[in-house]
């Protein structure tokens, strides 16, 4: 749908049983806005739908209870033929659980007949579509990347998983590319990470222009790309197109007036030849794309057998990541989170960090991977759920606020282990009640298994543990989860909050998620909050809380020892203005 100019008219489908009715709603908004709103009326659902086939319409109005369709149904029914039209409803029905329930099932606005005059009508339908429009964008943000348009890392799963099935049923082979870039790292690090945007722009243009139209491109985040070949001949077709991509990425890139040079590895792995699903192909191109890293850089490598065995690097890696609880080599830095009216502390997020022996300090990004990889990740989250709950008790011990902790669960541990009976023991050799506890949970985890993800977070919920979805608007593009899984908080990725105000889009998506989390009676957080302006944005909007370094950066358990005794004597004091920045650590 395209956005609505000043003066173009709204065209709007009026669906309404009443004829009187009908005339009246007519003459209040002609009233109030004169041709600028143009109204089609028709008397029955079945009516509505048919026009919608044969005519463009900006916004649909209805009554929930038509002489074909009663209550919900009638949007569910509408939703199916007007996925990207606004939905108004107008009932009679002035009940805040039918409010409710007509909202989760997609509507737009509710507005109770006879208490709207012309003006409040208007104002609603134009809600409406700016409304609609966030969730459109917020629907392509989740399945393409808002930096090179291309499609993300959902939506490359989705089309590799559809690419595997259309090749099994024509018996044609599919090849997977993974493509990570070399040094490009030396492009931020020099000329800073708004050229590294640029610079990854034209990487897509460029990856774009090498491929057939069949062939589909993705960003996976960073400097990672895959290309899905299908209808693929032979392996000599796929090298073909491989090097017609190492010799574009290769030319060079002009990015603030300099020269800039970066070579792509790339490695490639064929269905059915060397897996039949896309979690192996995936796992197998990946190793291959490692392989040309090893070896020089610069060129691709098809996939054998024989890369299965991990290098030694790797396996010197994972044997110290393997000895690192043992050795106390993980420690835990914790976040504050604080509201965004009353400045005090809501609690902290636990952030993991590993310290290795005679070594730096070293972020998740650089292990976690690894640990996912090899099933380290279930000892380390169950280590991190109980350093987290025990450090809030000795906190808790010492009268400091802020005695809840979130933790972050890593999709292998919410899928392979009792994540709940892993919880319920670490609250009991704490002491503690499931209130001192949230755990935070991305998108994608829920909607691999969604019956065993419902049981999991309902027997997580019976503990008494919040539930947040973290980096909300990043992942899938269906909200019909928020209704089903027994959710508390939605987290605002810090992607959508780095450029509010100035951006629009940003500050729209921003507005329709604290929005949509009011209506559904969820909490919500913005994290990355880093200037005043974005937290005078956050709270004009009615944001619940923020997290971020315009009040802290991460602590260690030290710091934030000082910090929460600080709190505690502001809080006695009853000062409610936001910590400062502090950049510890």
């Amino acid at each position: 749908m395209q956005t609505i100019e000043p003066a173009r008219a709204v065209n709007i489908l009026f669906i309404e049983d009443q004829a009187d009715i009908a005339a009246l709603i007519r003459r209040r908004l002609s009233a109030h806005a004169g041709a600028g709103m143009v109204i089609t009326h028709v008397s029955d659902l079945r009516s509505g739908l048919a026009a919608l086939k044969t005519a463009a319409f900006d916004v649909v109005m209805t009554d929930l209870n038509l002489p074909d369709s009663r209550g919900v149904e009638t949007v569910h029914r509408l939703l199916k033929i007007c996925r990207y039209i606004p939905v108004v409803v107008l009932s009679a029905v002035d009940e805040d659980q039918a409010i409710l329930d007509t909202v989760e099932s997609g509507a737009q606005e509710y507005i109770v007949k006879g208490q709207t005059d012309g003006h409040v009508i208007a104002r609603t339908i134009r809600q409406a579509i700016k409304r609609k429009q966030a969730e459109l964008k917020l629907r392509r943000l989740a399945h393409y990347d808002s930096l090179t348009g291309l499609a993300n890392r959902s939506q490359f799963r989705r089309r590799l998983e559809q690419a595997l099935e259309r090749g099994a049923r024509r018996r044609s082979s599919v090849a997977l590319m993974m493509i990570d870039l070399d040094r490009f790292k030396a492009v931020n690090d020099t000329l800073g990470h708004q050229a590294g945007d640029r610079m990854l722009v034209m990487v897509a243009k460029r990856l774009r222009s090498c491929l057939r139209e069949c062939d589909k491109v993705a960003r996976l985040g960073g400097d990672e790309f895959t290309v899905t070949l299908e209808e693929v001949q032979s392996p000599d077709q796929a090298a073909a197109i491989a090097q017609k991509i190492v010799e574009a990425i290769s030319r060079p890139f002009l990015v603030g007036g300099q020269e800039f040079y970066v070579t792509p590895s790339i490695g490639i792995t064929l269905h059915p030849l060397d897996g039949d699903n896309a979690d192996a192909l995936i796992r197998n191109a990946d190793t291959a794309m490692y392989r040309v890293k090893a070896g020089g850089r610069n060129g691709f490598k098809f996939f054998t057998p024989a890369m299965n065995e991990l290098t030694g690097e790797r396996l010197r890696m994972q044997a110290a990541l393997r000895q690192a609880i043992d050795r106390n080599e993980l420690v835990l830095h914790y976040q504050p989170k604080v509201s965004l009216h009353s400045g005090r502390l809501r609690g902290v997020e636990a952030l993991l960090r590993w310290q290795r022996a005679g070594g730096r300090l070293l972020a998740p990004a650089e292990f976690i991977p690894l640990a996912e990889d090899t099933g380290l990740i279930l000892p380390i989250g169950e280590w991190v759920l109980k350093a987290a709950l025990g450090q809030i008790r000795r906190w808790s011990g010492l009268g400091l606020p802020g005695t809840r902790v979130s933790v972050n669960i890593s999709p292998r541990q919410f899928r392979q282990c009792d994540l709940a009976a892993v919880v319920a023991s670490a609250l009991s050799q704490t002491e503690l009640a499931g209130g001192h506890l949230e755990v935070e949970i991305t998108e994608g985890v829920l909607m691999d298994d969604t019956e065993a993800s419902v049981a999991t977070l309902k027997r997580l919920k019976d503990l008494g543990v919040g539930i947040a979805i973290d980096d909300f608007g990043t992942g899938y593009s269906s909200l019909h989860y928020l209704k089903r899984f027994p959710i508390d908080t939605l987290k605002i990725d810090h992607s959508f909050v780095s450029d509010i105000p100035h951006d629009h889009d940003d500050a729209t998506i921003t507005q329709a998620i604290i929005g949509l989390a009011r209506n559904l009676r969820l909490n919500v957080i913005a994290e990355g909050v880093e200037t005043k302006e974005q937290l005078a944005f956050l709270r004009a909007n009615h944001c619940d809380a923020g997290q971020g370094y315009l009040f802290s950066a991460p602590l260690d358990t030290a710091q934030m020892t000082g910090y929460l005794r600080r709190e505690r004597v502001r809080t006695d004091l009853g000062e409610t203005t936001p910590q400062p920045l502090a950049r510890h650590g």
